[in-house]
This record gives structure tokens, C-alpha cells and sequence, in this order.
């Protein structure tokens, strides 16, 4: 049996949207399942738990955002249940990362028909992680992201990855970098004016910007962004290369790959995992490989 776990909520009604078409698409192709809906912030914990414990359970399908999809995941891990997603949110990384359709009905047929395997996970204190971690400047951009009136409005109208920029620049000349002290692999290293630190497992965050762009989500190690000792200036330049990936050619840009990562600052910096604050430093994180079973 396949059950889907349905965020109506996302992307400001179009997780409901898509339910209702990918329903029609399921009972025209004669294929059994369940439904499960969720009300609230990390529902869909709570509902994928009770659902693994269930038997004959072929997959349990994310409708909805990077959100769901955080949710959904860490509400599998320890299960061989594989995680399904169609996209149904505003910046759907996971789904690009994983080169998943962001057409229902070619989403839907991944999931239906597509292969079991495995995948890394990005453990970060007690939460689990599958696509990325923001850790300073990037934290409070999702922060405000979250909260901001403009996310429903621009997802009204399908722009919903402009969330991002428009939060990028209202943090902007409010924000204070910070000297970090990390230790990857136990090797320590310090940078001074440290903006902020991306932890990723796939290539994409923020609604398409490829902030690691060799990251893979199965190769046993994350990839690290430090953008440090730049001025703000300098930070506006260099965010449109953000979405091609050629930002880490920059000078200012430090890249490392880690299986274990401890970063600590001088002043604490907020913390998202796939775009849900999950903390500020001090923090923890490794990789656990092949955590996740995925379709």
C-alpha cells in the first residue's frame, strides 16, 4: 500500500492543488492507497511514525514543500520504508537535487514506478537533514522567510523562489558576521567575518540556488560553503552566481567535505535544515551513509 502524506497548506494552497489532481491520476490508474493530511508544524512526524509501524507499507509519498519533505523523512528514519516526494512547495530543492519532475503527473509515475535505494542523511543534533543546513546569515534568511507576509503572495502567483531574495536583502544590512571556529574530520580551522556556512547533501537550497554544486546525496560525505571576510558590497556581487554554482570560485568562498563537523562562534548563529530552524550554534553534524531509503 502506498500512502501519501499531504501538506494542503504548501506553497499557499498548492499542495491541496496538487492532491486533488495527483488523486484523480491515482483512481484513473487503478492504483490502491491511503491519505493522511497534516494540521500543524511537524505533524507529519507523528502521522509517518504511525504509518511505519503498519504492515505491507510500499512507500510513503511527500506532497508538499522541502518542509514536508524534512518532516516526512524524519519520520521514516530507522524504517526500510522508502520517502517519495512530488513537489508541492516554493522552492523545492529536494525534488531538484533529485532530479524529480516538478510536473505532478511525471512526479507521480517516479514514485510509482521508480527504484528503491538509498540515500545519505545529515544528522544535526537531534534532527535529521536530507538536503541542506544554513547555519548564520542563511538561518536568519529562512527565519524571516518563515515568518514574512510576501512568501504567501509571491507563492500566489507561482514565484515562490523569489521568497529567498527578498528576504536575502531585508536581512542584509541588519546582519553582524562573526569569527566561527570549526573542526571537520578533526582537523580545526578559524575564519574571521564568517556571513554564514552551508552544509548540503544535494546541490540546491533557498528555492534553486546552488550553494554546493558537487554535492551528491550518496557519496558518503557533505560538502561545506564558508562565505567569510567579505563586506556586504562585495556580498550583493557575488549572490547572483549563487544560482549557477560559480560562487565558489571566489576567493571569499572556502569549500571542505566532512563526514563530522562542529562549528562553534563567538556570537550564536541561527541554524536552519532544509529551510526549518533547528537551533544556533554550538552545534554538531555528521553524515550517516545510506540512512534513507528513497523511490
Amino acid at each position: 500500500m502506498i500512502w501519501f502524506v499531504v501538506n494542503r497548506a504548501s506553497g499557499n494552497g498548492k499542495g491541496h492543488k496538487v492532491w486533488k489532481y495527483v488523486e484523480r491520476l491515482l483512481v484513473e490508474k487503478k492504483i490502491e492507497y491511503q491519505v493522511a493530511f497534516t494540521e500543524r508544524p511537524r505533524h507529519a512526524i507523528e502521522i509517518v511514525k504511525e504509518i511505519s509501524q503498519k504492515k505491507d507499507v510500499s512507500a510513503v509519498i511527500a506532497i508538499g514543500g522541502d518542509g514536508t519533505v524534512h518532516e516526512v523523512a524524519n519520520g521514516l528514519i530507522g524504517s526500510e520504508i522508502p520517502l517519495g516526494s512530488i513537489p508541492a512547495g516554493s522552492g523545492n530543492d529536494f525534488a531538484r537535487g533529485l532530479q524529480i519532475p516538478k510536473q505532478s503527473n511525471k512526479a507521480l509515475d517516479k514514485v510509482l514506478y521508480g527504484r528503491k535505494q538509498k540515500m545519505d542523511i545529515v544528522c544535526i543534533n537531534d534532527e535529521v537533514i536530507i538536503s541542506a543546513a544554513g547555519i548564520g546569515f542563511d538561518g536568519q534568511v529562512a527565519k524571516v522567510t518563515n515568518q514574512a507576509t510576501y512568501k504567501k503572495w509571491l507563492n500566489r502567483f507561482g514565484l515562490g523562489k523569489l521568497c529567498y531574495i527578498f528576504s536575502f536583502f531585508k536581512v542584509l544590512f541588519l546582519y553582524r558576521p562573526t569569527e566561527v571556529n570549526i573542526v571537520i574530520d578533526g582537523q580545526e580551522q578559524t575564519f574571521s567575518c564568517v556571513w554564514l556556512i552551508a552544509v548540503a547533501n544535494v546541490p540546491f537550497y533557498g528555492g534553486g540556488m546552488k550553494i554546493c554544486p558537487n554535492a551528491k546525496f550518496d557519496d558518503g560525505v557533505f560538502d561545506v560553503c564558508i562565505v567569510h571576510g567579505i563586506t556586504r558590497w562585495k556580498l550583493v556581487k557575488l549572490f547572483p552566481r549563487v544560482f549557477r554554482g560559480t560562487h565558489i570560485y571566489d576567493r571569499a568562498i572556502t569549500t571542505l567535505t566532512g563526514k563530522q563537523l562542529a562549528i562553534m562562534s563567538t556570537s550564536p548563529m541561527i541554524t536552519h535544515g532544509d529551510g526549518e530552524i533547528v537551533g544556533e550554534t554550538p552545534i554538531q553534524l555528521s553524515i550517516k551513509k545510506e540512512g534513507l531509503y528513497i523511490v
